[in-house]
C-alpha cells in the first residue's frame, strides 16, 4: 500500500531524515519506533503531506506520487491522526467527525455505524463540544474523524501518549480490527513498547534520521529491538 524510497526533509537548514526507505502492507501494522527526537514524527508528516519532503519517492496503492499538500493526500487515502489529537475544541463530537465528510462524495457523506461500535462513547456524547471531552476521549474522536474519510493509509502519531490505561486497551482492540479488516495499512508511530510489540506485524526502528533496524515480528529478536528504542 505505501512504499518509501530515499526519503528525504528538511526543517530550514537542518536535515531531520536521512535517505528514509520503507513499505507498510495493507492488512498490517507497521510500527516507527525510536527515542525521542529521531524523526518519528517528522517521517508522518512527510507521508501526510504536513510537512513536505525534500527528495525521495513516495507510492500510494501502485501510484508514485509528487509532494502533494495534506488535503491531496487525504483525498487519495491518506488518513493522519497527529500527536496531540488537534481536535477541534469547540465544535461538537458529530461536527469533529463531520470534517472528514470533504474527503467523500456528496452522496456519501455520513457517519456509519460502524464508527459508533467502535467507539460507543462517542454516540452518547455526540452533542458535547469537543474541548470538554477527556484526553482519551479526545484521541478516540481524533480516530474515528480519520476513519470517517475510508482511508487507504491510516497514520497514528502516538495514540497512547497522556491515555488512561483502560483507553489504551480500548484503542489497541480498535487497531487490531482495523488491520484485521484488511483494507488499509496501519502505520503507527509509538513509544510505549509492549503496544507496539503486541499490535505490529513489521518493525522500522530510526536513529538520528535514518533506519537503524527493520523487519517482521517473528525475525527480529525481542530483546534486539527493546535495545534499539531504549535510551
Amino acid at each position: 500500500m505505501l512504499k518509501l524510497e530515499d526519503i528525504t526533509l528538511h526543517y530550514g537548514h537542518s536535515q531531520i531524515l536521512n535517505g528514509i526507505s520503507m513499505e507498510a502492507k495493507q492488512g498490517e501494522v507497521t510500527c516507527v519506533m525510536g527515542t525521542n527526537g529521531v524523526g518519528k514524527t517528522s517521517l508522518i508528516k512527510s507521508i501526510s503531506g504536513t510537512h513536505p519532503r525534500s527528495g525521495g519517492t513516495l507510492t500510494l496503492d501502485g501510484e508514485t506520487l509528487p509532494p502533494l499538500p495534506a488535503q491531496s493526500l487525504a483525498h487519495k487515502g491518506v488518513a493522519y491522526v497527529p500527536q496531540g489529537r488537534e481536535i477541534f475544541p469547540l465544535l461538537t463530537v458529530r461536527e469533529n467527525m463531520e470534517t472528514g465528510f470533504n474527503c467523500l462524495p456528496n452522496g456519501e457523506r455520513a457517519v456509519p455505524e460502524e464508527i459508533f461500535e467502535l467507539f460507543p462513547v462517542l454516540k452518547e456524547m455526540q452533542g458535547r463540544r469537543g474541548g470538554d471531552l477527556s484526553g482519551g476521549q479526545q484521541q478516540q474522536l481524533a480516530i474515528a474523524r480519520a476513519l470517517i474519510t475510508r482511508p487507504k493509509l491510516l497514520l497514528l502519531d502516538e495514540p497512547t501518549e497522556g491515555i488512561q490505561p483502560n483507553i489504551i486497551q480500548q484503542i489497541g482492540e480498535v487497531i487490531k480490527l482495523l488491520r484485521d479488516k484488511g483494507d488499509m495499512a496501519i502505520v503507527l508511530v509509538e513509544q510505549f513498547f509492549e503496544f507496539a510489540y503486541g499490535l505490529a506485524d513489521q518493525f522500522v526502528v530510526l536513529r538520528r534520521g535514518e533506519v537503524l533496524l527493520e523487519g517482521r515480528k517473528g525475525a527480529i529478536d525481542k530483546d534486539e529491538l527493546l535495545a534499539s528504542v531504549s535510551v
